[in-house]
């Protein structure tokens, strides 16, 4: 008997018969990565706001490089200089009385009718002592502050330092009124008994000179407390 054949199942193409006859390529199943976002670079003049925005929040919170000057740092300044070349001129007026004061003094020998000199007597001695000590004291201070005046520099010094600037011209002070007032006492008592000479009138022009010393260091001393006691 005849019996019919099966019909034929038509089997499908394969992919890459596809492809190739078609020009067709296979789906991708591979999942799509989302686009990254383009950076979008500021314009120079929102970067210059930006900068100034910056500059004046740390200006404004202290951590700016550009600061204020602070005025009252700088009336102290200035206060510390007055003072300062204040304080040399005075240095330097006690410098001159004493080193004339004690100069006239030194030459007041064999002077007058009876050829008397200053160094027979206590009191004229201790008087040109006291003046050649402060000579040398009011040289090397002036020669300091004007050094550092000169220099523009302001050194550091200790309050030990302010203490002994203001303790040594208190002494100095003392010494040179004590000496002058001696000295002016024995020229007195010279002329009550022998009238007046050249020797006693020279005797009265460095006690005068010692007096005006008295004065310049005296008024160091003043500048010299202030300084000490004023707080920093």
């Amino acid at each position: 008997m005849y019996s019919p054949s099966p019909p034929h199942v038509l089997d499908s193409p394969p992919e890459s018969s596809l492809s190739s006859d078609h020009g067709l390529s296979p789906p991708d199943t591979k999942p799509k990565k989302p686009p990254s976002p383009v950076a979008v670079q500021p314009t120079k003049s929102e970067s210059r706001g930006k900068d100034a925005e910056v500059v004046g929040h740390s200006e404004e919170g202290g951590g700016g490089r550009r600061q204020r000057p602070n005025l009252s740092l700088l009336r102290q300044g200035k206060r510390e200089a007055i003072k300062r070349r204040a304080l040399l001129g005075f240095r330097i007026l006690g410098f001159v009385f004493c080193l004339v004061s004690f100069s006239v003094l030194a030459a007041d020998k064999n002077q007058g009718w009876a050829l008397d000199s200053f160094h027979h007597y206590k009191e004229f001695r201790y008087c040109l002592t006291v003046n050649v000590i402060g000579f040398v004291y009011s040289g090397v201070q002036a020669y300091d502050l004007a050094y550092s005046l000169t220099a523009g520099k302001q050194s550091v010094r200790s309050q030990l330092r302010y203490l002994f600037d203001f303790s040594s011209d208190q002494v100095l002070a003392y010494l040179l009124l004590s000496a002058a007032s001696s000295a002016a006492f024995r020229v007195e008592d010279w002329e009550s008994n022998w009238g007046e000479d050249k020797f006693p009138t020279m005797a009265k022009g460095s006690v005068a000179l010692s007096l005006l010393a008295f004065l310049a260091f005296a008024l160091s001393s003043l500048i010299s407390g202030c300084t000490l006691f004023t707080p920093l």
